[in-house]
Order: structure tokens, then sequence, then C-alpha cells
């Protein structure tokens, strides 16, 4: 359930040094605005993940607008609060830190050859008694299955929070909307790992890539990004990008030993 649906609005808050004065009105359910002398100085939103966690952005003209702003969105809703920046982004990181928020996690960001000559995959074998099915071709119920089984594993371990942080609007209950994004690692008859394929224009992203606890270090995340990457190498796609958790240190192996080289870092800061 949506923690913030049917929150009534409160009335606009105004506060401000000298001459400058800044209110703040919470126009939408998602919604608050800065104002001075009626021109918009700032903007803050919410965003509600699937698991029901908010995610703060707060774009503004000058630090006060962001405090004013970044203090009424506090205020008005339940924490665990959450904000998804770029690690370079120097007034916002201030800004969180300001209003509060403390480092949750560190995501790093790939641009991944697709050349099996880059990546050595060429070589890559697919783990005995284990077939790959490529893009677009996994079945609905065994993929719904295996995502809801990963799920399960990691947040009995490291929780779903050190997960690749995605803001999604899905419906509550669904993780799986679309089958033909994915690729799938099948034993028998059912699916032990999965990687997930955004097609952006362009550049597709890796969202994902797991493997059940039970099948790890056999290999099979290795065939399965073989796979993803050979099929947009085939199609004409240099690279692809992915995000990686920074402590996650076998996906980190994983993704630079085929030769991915980072190219951003963002910050998850985290207000309790």
């Amino acid at each position: 359930m949506d923690p913030i649906r049917h929150t009534p609005l409160p009335t606009p808050t105004a506060a401000g040094t000298g001459d400058r004065v800044t209110t703040i009105t919470r126009t939408a359910e998602h919604q608050w605005h800065a104002l001075e002398a009626d021109l918009e100085v700032g903007r803050g939103d919410v965003s509600v993940r699937p698991d029901g966690r908010l995610f703060l952005s707060v774009d503004a003209w000058h630090a006060e607008a962001f405090d004013r702003l970044a203090a009424a969105m506090v205020a008005d809703l339940p924490v665990p609060l959450h904000a998804l920046i770029d690690e370079a982004d120097l007034d916002s990181t201030a800004g969180w830190q300001r209003a509060g928020f403390t480092i949750g996690r560190r995501e790093r960001e790939y641009l991944v050859p697709t050349d099996p000559a880059l990546t050595g995959l060429d070589a890559a074998p697919t783990p005995a008694g284990v077939r790959i099915v490529p893009v677009a071709d996994a079945e609905r119920e065994p993929l719904c299955a295996v995502d809801r089984a990963i799920r399960d594993e990691v947040e009995a371990t490291v929780g779903w929070r050190r997960m690749p942080a995605e803001v999604i609007a899905l419906p509550a209950g669904v993780t799986v909307v679309d089958p033909s994004a994915y690729a799938v690692a099948a034993r028998g008859d059912h699916y032990v790992g999965m990687v997930r394929l955004g097609p952006l224009p362009r550049q597709p992203r890796i969202g994902l890539i797991a493997v059940r606890a039970d099948e790890q270090r056999r290999g099979i995340a290795r065939a399965l990004l073989a796979s993803v990457l050979g099929g947009l190498h085939r199609s004409g796609v240099a690279t692809a990008r992915a995000e990686v958790d920074e402590s996650n240190a076998a996906a980190t192996a994983l993704f630079e030993g085929v030769g991915a080289r980072t190219v951003g870092r963002t910050v998850e800061w985290v207000r309790v």
C-alpha cells in the first residue's frame, strides 16, 4: 500500500532571511514547490517504490530553497526516506547532509563492451545441465517463480535494498512486467538465473543479473552475460550500461572481468 496515499495537503509555510522570503507549498500528493515573490525557485518530488520505499528529489535555485523544500518533505512524510544522487553533485550532497541524511549505499555505473573479442565471453562455457534462454524467449510463469525466489533469498540476507536502486511504478505485488526483457538460465523445467535488459535508445541497460543461491559459483551469471552481450553485439550495439552496488564484490568482479569501465557513481542517502 502506498504509505502516503490520501495524506491531506498542508497549508503553505514561509520563512526567509533578509529580503528573501521562501514559501513552500505542497501542490500535489507527491510534489512541493518553493516560491519567492510568486517566482518558482525550487521543486521537490517523491517517488514510491513497489516495496513502499520513498525516494525524494529536490531541484532548487539556491541552498535556502533546497533546505526549506527538504525540511517540508521530511516533516510531511514517514521515515525512512531515501534520495539518490550523482556522487559528483556536491551541492545536492551537502543539501541532503544538512537535512539529516546519511549514506546508505554506493552504486557504480559501468559502460560494458559487447564485442566478444573485447569481453572474452566468446569462450564462456554454459554450465553442465543448464541452458540459456535468450532475451525475449522467457516464459512468464517460471520467470515469475525464479524472480520471487531470488527476491526472497536476497531479502533474507543483505536485503533487497542492496539491489540496484530503481524507482519503477508497478502495481502492488508485481515485479515482472515484460518477460521479453529477460534472458534466463534454465535447469530442466525451472529457471535458476535471470538478466533484465532495459531497451534504452541506442544503449541498452542491464538492470539486474541474479542467480539462485544454490546455483551460484558455477558460471551461470557469466553465461547469461555472454548471451545478452553477444546478442547486442550481433544486432550492432557496441556498448551497454549496468549499475552495481559497490559492496557486491561478485558483481563488480564479473563486470570488470569483461572489460566494463566505470563512468559514474551514485549515492543513496537515507534518513531514518
